[in-house]
C-alpha cells in the first residue's frame, strides 16, 4: 500500500507546503530523520518519598527534561514546578525492565490544570522504526526505517502532505466550529467549538478509517477488513466497508455501550464482542486477521489513520475566525491518533499554537508514557470516558506527541460531567464523556493558569453517548463544575435535634440553596447527616461549613470524595435504628410524601412550619430540576402530632401537599427501612 497523490499536480502540493523548520528536536541532540537517535539514556529519576497522605495511593512524578524543543520551551513554566514535584513521589526505575510493569492510574498523579511533563530525549524502548502496515511481509518494509512507502525524511513534511490529500470527504463532512458565548462568559477567553460530534456516525473516526481503506487495493479488501473498537471506530469502519463494498468484522469489548453496539450492526458490520476491555478485544482482533487473512483497520496507530483524523486541524486553521491569535487547541486522548494527526498539521503550519491533550484521571496512558519517554500500559481503566478508555496508546500516535505537543491535562469524571452540562447548555447537544474532555482540559488549564482573552478551539469529539450513563452525568455534574458541594453534618441524636439543625441551618446559609438532604434516625448518641448546597464560587461552601461549625454543628466537606457523590448518597438510611438498646420503640415510624414547588426558599418555608416536638426520622430530598419536588419523609409522633402537622403544611398553600405512602409502596418499604 502506497501513499496517494493522484490528482495533486506535484506543484500545487509544493506550493500549499510552508517552509518548514527542521523538524521538533531537542537542543544539544542528534537525531535521524525526526526521530531521536538511540543510546540516549533514560532520564533519572528521585528516590520514594512518603505519600502526603495515609488515605492517597503513591503517586508518581517524573522531573521536566531540563532541554525542550523549539516552540514548546515556553511551556515548561504551565508543567509542575520543581516544589510540586518535590511534593510528589519519584518511580525508581531500577532499570529499563523495571519500567515495563503496568502501571495503577493512580499511581501518576498531577495537580488539577496542570500539564504533564514531557521526557523528550530517552530512549522509547522500542528501535527507530516509526511504522510497519499490519502483517506487511514485502521486503523492502523489514527495514531499520519501516515502511518503504512513506517518506520519514521530513516525518513532518510528510504528515503535512499526507493531511493535506487526504481522502476523507467521500464520506465524512467538514464539521462547523461554533462559538461558545456562555462558556466564553465564564471562563474570560473565547471558546470555539469544533463540532466532532456532528460527524457522519457522530464521531470524527469515519475521518481516519476511510482514509486507510481507500487507501487499499480491491484484491486487498476482497478477503474483508476487521478492526477493534470500543464503538466509535466501529461504526466508522462498519460505514467505510459498506461505501466500499467489502465485509467488516467488528470486535468490541464486551463492555461496549448498547447504543454503539446497536449502530454499528445498523451500518452493516458483523460484530464479534470479546473481553472485558478495547486491549482484549484488540488482542484477539489482530489473532483473528491472521486466521482469516483480513487487513487490520487500526483505530489510531497508522499513518493514514493519522492523516485522516488530521484533517481535523486543517478545517480548524481554516474555519477559526480568529486565527492569528488562535493560542490553544485541546484535544482529547485515547489511543492519540486525533491530536497526532491535529498537531502533525497544526504545528507544521502555526507552531506557536499550543496543542494540549486531554484524557481522564483514570484513563491517563498518554500523560504517564509522555513523562516516561516511553509508552505504558495501564493495568486498569475506568472507562466513564468509554471512547478513550484504552491501556497504551499507539506507537506512532506517542512518537508524534512527544516531539510536537505541550503536555496532557488530566480531569476527573466530575469535570467531565460538568462539560457535558456546560456544552449541552451551549448547544442542546448531549456529547459523550470522551466528546466533552477537550472543553473540561480547557476549563481546568485555563483557570489553573489564570489566563484570560485567549483564542481557543475544543474538539468536541462524539455524541454516542449511552442513555443510561446521563443519570451519573447528572448527579457528578454540578459537582464538576463547582456548582455544587456535597456536605456532612452530625448532631446529637435526640427529639427535635434534626429539626433544630436545619432551621438553624437553613438560617446560617441564607441565600445558599438546599439541593439535597439525606436523614435516618440512629440508635446512636449522634446521628450524621448528608446534603448538598448550591455554589457559585469554591468559596461559599468553606464559608457555611466555617458558619456551621462556629454555630455548634460540625460539618466537613466531602465534595472531592467521588465514591460519595456516586453511591454515599444513595446508601444514607437504611432500616431505622431507633431501638434504642431496649429493642422497643417509643413510637411507630410513619412515612409520607411532601410535595412542594422547585423554587427558591420553597424548602425554607416548610422548614419553618416544623414543630420541635415532632421527632423526624427520616427525611430524604433530592432537587429535580421539575416543577415541583417530593421529600421523604418520616415521623415519630401520635395521631393529634400528625394532625397539626397537616394542618401547618395545608396552611402554606395549594402548591404544598402531604399524603402518606400508598398501601403498597408501605408495604415494601417496610422490608427495607423499618
Amino acid at each position: 500500500m502506497k501513499f496517494s497523490f493522484a490528482g495533486a499536480p506535484q506543484s500545487c502540493i509544493d506550493r500549499a507546503l510552508p517552509t518548514l523548520p527542521s523538524p521538533l528536536i531537542p537542543r544539544g541532540t542528534t537525531a535521524c530523520r525526526g526521530r531521536p537517535c538511540r543510546g540516549q539514556s533514560e532520564a533519572s529519576r528521585a528516590s520514594n518519598h512518603s505519600s502526603p497522605s495515609a488515605a492517597q495511593s503513591k503517586r508518581h512524578s517524573v522531573a521536566i527534561p531540563a532541554v525542550l524543543p523549539s516552540g514548546v520551551a515556553e511551556a515548561a513554566a504551565e508543567t509542575l514546578t520543581q516544589a510540586e514535584q518535590n511534593s510528589l513521589p519519584s518511580a525508581t526505575t531500577g532499570g529499563l525492565a523495571a519500567l515495563d510493569a503496568a502501571w495503577e492510574p493512580e499511581e501518576f498523579w498531577i495537580p488539577p490544570g496542570k500539564l504533564s511533563p514531557i521526557d523528550r530525549t530517552s530512549d522509547p524502548g522500542e528501535g527507530p522504526a516509526p511504522f510497519r502496515c499490519e502483517g506487511c511481509t514485502r521486503p523492502e518494509c523489514q527495514g531499520a526505517t519501516g515502511c518503504a512507502a512513506i517518506d520519514w525524511d521530513n516525518w513532518l513534511t510528510s504528515y503535512l502532505r499526507q493531511i493535506l490529500l487526504a481522502r476523507v470527504y467521500e464520506v465524512a463532512i467538514e464539521t462547523p466550529m461554533h462559538e461558545a458565548p456562555q462558556i466564553s462568559a465564564q471562563l474570560g477567553n473565547r471558546i470555539l467549538l469544533k463540532r466532532e460530534d456532528m460527524q457522519k456516525c457522530h464521531s470524527f473516526k469515519v475521518r481516519g478509517a476511510y482514509n486507510k481503506m481507500a487507501q487499499m487495493t480491491e484484491e486487498e479488501r476482497a478477503p474483508g477488513v476487521i478492526c477493534s473498537s470500543a464503538g466509535n471506530h466501529a461504526q466508522g469502519v462498519a460505514l467505510v466497508a459498506r461505501t466500499l463494498g467489502c465485509n467488516a468484522l467488528i470486535c468490541m469489548p464486551e463492555s461496549a455501550p448498547k447504543i454503539k453496539v446497536d449502530a454499528v450492526r445498523r451500518l452493516g458490520g458483523t460484530i464479534h464482542l470479546h473481553g472485558e476491555s478495547y486491549t482484549e478485544a484488540q488482542t484477539y482482533a489482530h489473532a483473528r486477521a491472521k486466521t482469516d487473512g483480513r487487513l487490520f483497520i487500526s483505530a489510531y496507530d497508522d499513518p493514514y489513520t493519522i492523516a485522516g483524523q488530521g484533517t481535523v486541524g486543517k478545517e480548524i486553521m481554516e474555519q477559526c475566525p480568529d486565527v492569528n491569535n488562535l493560542t490553544y487547541v485541546f484535544v482529547p486522548v485515547g489511543g492519540g491518533g486525533l491530536i497526532a494527526g491535529i498537531a502533525a498539521y497544526i504545528k507544521a503550519v502555526r507552531p506557536n499554537i499550543k496543542i494540549i491533550g486531554v484524557e481522564p484521571t483514570g484513563a491517563n496512558t498518554m500523560s504517564i508514557s509522555l513523562s516516561r519517554g516511553r509508552r505504558t500500559t495501564l493495568a486498569k481503566i475506568d472507562v466513564f470516558a468509554d471512547g478513550v478508555a484504552l491501556k497504551t496508546v499507539g506507537r506512532e500516535c506517542f512518537r508524534l506527541c512527544r516531539e510536537l505537543i505541550e503536555g496532557v491535562v488530566l480531569v476527573n469524571n466530575a469535570a467531565i460531567s460538568a462539560a457535558i452540562r456546560d456544552v449541552y447548555d451551549e448547544t442542546r447537544t448531549v456529547l459523550e464523556a470522551a466528546g466533552a474532555l477537550s472543553v473540561a482540559g480547557a476549563r481546568a488549564y485555563l483557570k489553573k493558569h489564570n489566563i484570560e482573552g485567549a483564542t481557543v478551539v475544543c474538539v468536541t469529539s462524539g455524541a454516542n453517548m449511552n442513555f443510561d450513563r446521563l443519570r451519573m452525568v447528572s448527579e457528578l455534574a454540578g459537582v464538576g463544575a463547582r456548582r455544587e458541594a456535597m456536605l456532612a453534618t452530625t448532631i446529637p441524636e435526640e427529639r427535635g435535634a434534626f429539626v433544630h439543625f436545619a432551621q438553624a441551618a437553613l438560617e446560617l446559609v441564607s441565600g445558599v440553596p438546599i439541593t439535597e438532604v439525606k436523614y435516618r434516625i440512629s440508635a446512636d448518641p449522634i446521628a450524621h447527616i448528608l446534603y448538598s448546597i448550591g455554589i457559585v464560587e469554591d468559596e461559599d461552601a468553606a464559608t457555611v461549613v466555617d458558619r456551621l461549625n462556629q454555630a455548634g454543628f460540625p460539618t466537613e466537606n466531602i465534595t472531592a470524595i467521588e465514591e460519595a457523590q456516586v453511591h454515599l448518597r444513595h446508601l444514607v438510611g437504611g432500616r431505622a435504628r431507633s431501638f434504642g438498646f431496649t429493642g422497643e420503640v417509643a413510637e411507630p415510624e410513619r412515612i409520607f410524601q411532601v410535595e412542594f414547588p422547585e423554587v427558591q426558599s420553597a424548602l425554607q418555608r416548610f422548614m419553618a412550619v416544623m414543630d420541635s416536638s415532632w421527632n423526624v426520622s427520616l427525611f430524604h430530598y433530592r432537587q429535580s430540576g421539575n416543577r415541583s419536588s417530593t421529600i421523604l419523609l418520616g415521623l415519630q409522633a401520635a395521631d393529634e402530632a400528625l394532625d397539626a402537622f397537616g394542618k401547618a403544611v395545608a396552611e402554606l398553600g395549594p402548591d404544598y401537599s402531604f399524603r402518606p405512602l400508598s398501601d403498597d409502596a408501605q408495604a415494601i418499604f417496610a422490608k427495607f427501612i423499618q
